[in-house]
Parts: C-alpha cells; sequence; structure tokens
C-alpha cells in the first residue's frame, strides 16, 4: 500500500486550527507599561464564564512550598465579541517590584491556574540589555513563523524583551490567526516582555471606510500609553537602562494627515534631552524600502531629517518582506561613520517578495526568513541577524565615543555565508522578459559595488 506524505507550502489552502477560549488562562503574554525596573504587566484570555480574574506574584524561589507567601492582584478585565463569540480578557499590572529580580507569576481565576512564569526586571543602574526583533510574520504563522521565534528563544533564552514591528498576523481580527501566533510563540511570551507595534495588517476599514485597529490589539498588549493622543498602545516609548526605544504607528500616520503631524510633534518631544546612550526607533514602513514598487517618500522626507537631528542610532522596520541594512549616504564616501541612522528592513515570516538590491544597503537577502539579535552596552550596540536554521547572516557594530558620534565596525564581509540575492522560481514567474533583465543588471552592479575595496 502507498503511503503519500502531501507538505503544505505558503499559500497552499488547508484547514484552519480553532481556538476557542476555556475557564482556564490561555494566550498569556508579558508586557511592559511602566518603569522596567519596577514593574511588569500580564494579559491574558479566558471564555465568558470567568468575569473575576486574578494573578498571583511573589520573588522566585527554588522551593516548591512557595505558592502560600504569593500576593494576589486582581485583574481589569473586559468583554469581547469575536467571530460571534464573547470572550474575556484579563489585565494585571504588577508594580512595586525590586530591580534586577527574579519573579514568578501565574494567573487565573483563584480555582483554575496558569502554571507558573518567570521573569527578571531591569536593573535601575547602567546595565548592558539585549532583544530579539522581528519583521512580519504575518502568513503561515503556526507552520513557519514558528520556527522563526522558537529558534530565536533557542539561542538567545536571556533576552530581556522581544520587539514585533508589526504584521504579526495578514487579517486584523481573523481569530484563528492571533490564535496561530500565539501558539507559535507559546509558554516563552509569558516569560519575556513583547513590545509590539501594528502594520497595516493590524488595521481594517470599518463601516466608514476608515483605518480601525484590530479589535484584538488593545485587549490582547499590555504595552506604555505614554504616545501622542489618539494612539494608545499603538505608539509609545520606554527607557531601558540607557537606551530609549521610540515605537511609531505608521500605518496610522499613512492613513491621515493630521494623526501623521501628531505623531511627528510627540516623536520631537520624546526623542530630545532624554539624558539616555542609545536611541532605537521601530515602525513598521520603511524609511527606504527594499521592494522597487513601494516608496514612502512622504514618510521618509518627514522622519529621516529628523533621525539625523536627534541622532537616532538605528531604525527597525518591516513591511517589505525581504532582508536589508545600510545608510542613506552617497556612494563612494566612507560609511564607518554614518551620517544618520543605520536603517534595517527584516522579514520573519515566510511571505516573501522579490528585493530591489538599491544603493543604501551594504547587505541583503531575499526569500530568507531570518531574526536579529541586538546587545547594546555603554559604548557598543551589536547587531546580528541569523536564518531561521540559526547560521549568522549579517553582523556589525556601533560603538559610541564620549562625544556620542559612533563609528560602524563590518562584520558581514568575513561571515561564512554568502548573500542570498537570486529570486527564487516562484517570484520570477511574476517578472515580464524586461523586468527580469532590469532585476539582473541590478543584481550585477550591486555585485560590483559590494567588491570594490
Amino acid at each position: 500500500m502507498a503511503v503519500f506524505v502531501i507538505l503544505f507550502q505558503p499559500g497552499f489552502s488547508q484547514e484552519n486550527k480553532t481556538y476557542p477560549p476555556s475557564r482556564f488562562p490561555d494566550r498569556i503574554i508579558l508586557g511592559l507599561k511602566g518603569d522596567p525596573a519596577h514593574s511588569r504587566a500580564v494579559n491574558w484570555r479566558t471564555d465568558q464564564s470567568v468575569k473575576k480574574a486574578v494573578a498571583e506574584i511573589q520573588e522566585a524561589d527554588p522551593s516548591p512550598d512557595f505558592s502560600k507567601n504569593a500576593k494576589s492582584v486582581e485583574a481589569k478585565s473586559q468583554s469581547l465579541v469575536l467571530d460571534k463569540r464573547e470572550v474575556q480578557y484579563h489585565e494585571v499590572h504588577f508594580t512595586d517590584l525590586k530591580p534586577s529580580a527574579q519573579y514568578m507569576y501565574r494567573v487565573g481565576d483563584g480555582r483554575r491556574w496558569s502554571e507558573w512564569f518567570h521573569f527578571t526586571t531591569a536593573s535601575e543602574k547602567p546595565a548592558p540589555l539585549s532583544f530579539l526583533y522581528f519583521g512580519d510574520a504575518q502568513s503561515d504563522v503556526r507552520s513557519l513563523w514558528s520556527r522563526a521565534i522558537r529558534g530565536a528563544y533557542s539561542s538567545f533564552p536571556k533576552a530581556d524583551f522581544i520587539i514585533h514591528a508589526g504584521d504579526l498576523i495578514n487579517k486584523a481580527n481573523e481569530d484563528y490567526q492571533w490564535g496561530e501566533w500565539f501558539e507559535a510563540g507559546g509558554w516563552l511570551n509569558g516569560m519575556i516582555p513583547s513590545l509590539s507595534i501594528p502594520g497595516n495588517h493590524e488595521y481594517f476599514r470599518g463601516q466608514d471606510k476608515k483605518a480601525q485597529l484590530s479589535m484584538h490589539w488593545r485587549p490582547q498588549f499590555a504595552l506604555p500609553e505614554n504616545g501622542p493622543e489618539g494612539l494608545p498602545e499603538t505608539a509609545y516609548y520606554i527607557d531601558y537602562q540607557e537606551t530609549r526605544f521610540i515605537m511609531m504607528d505608521s500605518e496610522a500616520a499613512f492613513s491621515d494627515s493630521l494623526v501623521m503631524k501628531n505623531q511627528i510633534a510627540w516623536f520631537e518631544k520624546v526623542a530630545q534631552n532624554h539624558g539616555m546612550r542609545w536611541m532605537v526607533v521601530v515602525h513598521h514602513h520603511p524609511i527606504y524600502s527594499t521592494k522597487l514598487s513601494r516608496d514612502n517618500k512622504n514618510w521618509r522626507e518627514k522622519m529621516e531629517p529628523l533621525y539625523k537631528k536627534y541622532k537616532i542610532d538605528i531604525v527597525l522596520q518591516g513591511h517589505d518582506h525581504s532582508y536589508a541594512r545600510g545608510i542613506n549616504m552617497p556612494l563612494g564616501q566612507s560609511r564607518k561613520k554614518p551620517d544618520g541612522p543605520v536603517y534595517v528592513v527584516s522579514v520573519s515570516g515566510p511571505k516573501m517578495y522579490d528585493i530591489g538590491l538599491q544603493n543604501w544597503m551594504d547587505r541583503a537577502a531575499s526569500n530568507t526568513q531570518l531574526y536579529q539579535a541586538v546587545i547594546i552596552d555603554d559604548k557598543t550596540l551589536s547587531f546580528k541577524a541569523y536564518t531561521v536554521n540559526g547560521d549568522l547572516y549579517d553582523s556589525f557594530d556601533l560603538q559610541k565615543d564620549e562625544k556620542g558620534e559612533n563609528t560602524l565596525v563590518e562584520y558581514s564581509n568575513s561571515l561564512q555565508i554568502q548573500e542570498r540575492l537570486e529570486l527564487p522560481e516562484r517570484l520570477q514567474k511574476g517578472f515580464n522578459q524586461r523586468e527580469m533583465k532590469e532585476y539582473n543588471q541590478r543584481f550585477l552592479d550591486y555585485k560590483a559595488r559590494k567588491n570594490k575595496p
């Protein structure tokens, strides 16, 4: 008897798994709302029968006889109707925590509990930090993005938090897609705080045809609420051990010129006189796109001068479903002293676009799922990009002197893995003869530029 194995690939139709809630907590995710040295927040979901929920927390203890000393914190709960089904979302904000301390917590209703999770608070003094950064997950999340986040955690289990640069899922209000996203991350979502921003796929068009944020977003994430008016938990900032992270909602800005104006004014306020050593900006739409048919000119013309003015060190982005890292500097000019931030565009899920191979790029990748690890201390920002099978694909340092000026130290030229630039056959099929000829010429020009001494 013959046995056939069918492999599902991105874009192939298959039955979607459903994720019904129950009385037991699920979709547990740790977040940051206040001072990371003294607080943490957690969200979770149950069915509609759990009207009152609670969390317990105490300093971590290796003995199993600890729970009698745990502090109980009542949750704020809200009801939400999704897919014609009422669910309950719950949130707890743990405060008055000790800095640089390990805690353990669980969530439930007093009878039905989650497992115990551990986390460690930030230092209130200058100290190194590390985080993971993911571009778009978006499609086939349970099947294929899962290997990105699980591989990243396996390599960097001590990361302080995770940054998701938008398009976590494909359709803003599809519950099964959010279920896949939470299943892919699994229990590590309860261990490492997530800092997420929405992309265009976290928005949908309401009856008034205006862009509206996913109904899932705010109930399921605990994020700072210190952003511009009208963008709670989608644009915000947080200071973590001498680094300021400014998270921006580019989709909201693109959808409404007044929102863009207000968000830019807010950015200028939080980007100056902050006393931090480093500045990291995150938004979904790139300043410089990696796909030729995309160009966010209005966003670039407004934001890039501010990035230079306020000495932003690095900008982390998504949206274009390929990888590129580089600086906006004239060809032939030394890139060791960046005139502005380093720009990164990345993709962690399986949905891929062709890459444009523009002149701003110093390292690029086509048709490759990646995750990034960033380590920051007083003098150095160290950036590494890995393929989902663990190969180091890109690597550089920004070294900051006493005047706050950066020197770029490039390591990608010595990596074992070659740049992955060829278009896969399935992408080539979308090109006509002229477009394919143009791509091949860009490929040759890019390689020639990279080979110059």
